[in-house]
């Protein structure tokens, strides 16, 4: 979600009225991305590095989350969004943890799209705790594949991200699901989030569809005649 505060200072208003603009546009997006058949929609609304900015501006940002899940809940609840946060609540305040807790006790059990609010995470983070989780477990080394790894992740309840949005300009991944996004395509936009409209994420999901993902390999059509198995070389009758 890169851009809030450049939006708010283009406008002639303080940093915190681009993350309020941020958040007000989050049904927008699940609304125009729910019909298409995407499942699942990860937002980096704060990282673990975010805690060194101003306090004023922190102090903002998590008085914006709260009002998010006070306002947010019920209305996406309604929609038959399930909201999972990703990251650490123990930085939280008490009232902020609990209410975040009460959003997923609501609609854990709602089988529309899922938003998955990576809130206090890091990418580096989640990886640390998962290797001292598995350490407690005290599990043997030879058994850890990454298949049992992914399950210590934060994101253990859904699939590796297809595709990630840069907003903002940004060229960089910016510790966001460093393990997870290992063969995500990634789409780059000078678009400021509160600016990112349903216009412009058809362009990307079009984008999306006319990319060949090759995970490392060769897709057919890629490959030389010598290079294909026999069988694939044969002509056909």
């Amino acid at each position: 979600m890169d851009g809030n505060g450049r939006w708010a200072q283009k406008q002639g208003l303080p940093r915190i009225a681009g993350h309020e603009a941020g958040v007000q546009c989050i049904q927008g997006i699940l609304e125009t991305l729910a019909p298409k058949g995407v499942k699942f929609v990860t937002l980096y609304a704060f990282s673990t590095e975010n805690w060194g900015r101003p306090q004023e501006e922190v102090d903002g940002i998590m008085d914006v989350f709260s009002e998010a899940v006070a306002s947010q809940t019920q209305a996406l609840h309604e929609k038959n969004v399930r909201i999972v946060h990703v990251g650490k609540t123990e930085n939280l305040n008490p009232d902020l943890r609990e209410a975040v807790a009460e959003a997923q006790r609501l609609t854990r059990n709602n089988t529309g799209i899922t938003l998955n609010v990576a809130f206090d995470y890091g990418g580096r983070a989640e990886i640390l705790e998962a290797v001292r989780r598995i350490i407690k477990d005290g599990l043997d080394p030879d058994v850890i594949d990454e298949e049992l790894f992914s399950r210590y992740l934060f994101t253990a309840h859904c699939p590796d991200p297809d595709l990630i949005i840069r907003t903002g300009g940004e060229q960089r991944i910016s510790n966001f699901l460093l393990w997870q996004s290992a063969y995500s395509e990634i789409y780059h936009t000078p678009t400021l989030w509160p600016d990112l409209g349903a216009d412009e994420l058809e362009e990307v999901l079009v984008s999306f569809s006319l990319r060949r993902r090759r995970y490392g390999g060769l897709n057919p059509e890629d490959q030389s005649p010598e290079d294909q198995a026999p069988e694939a070389r044969a002509p056909q009758k």
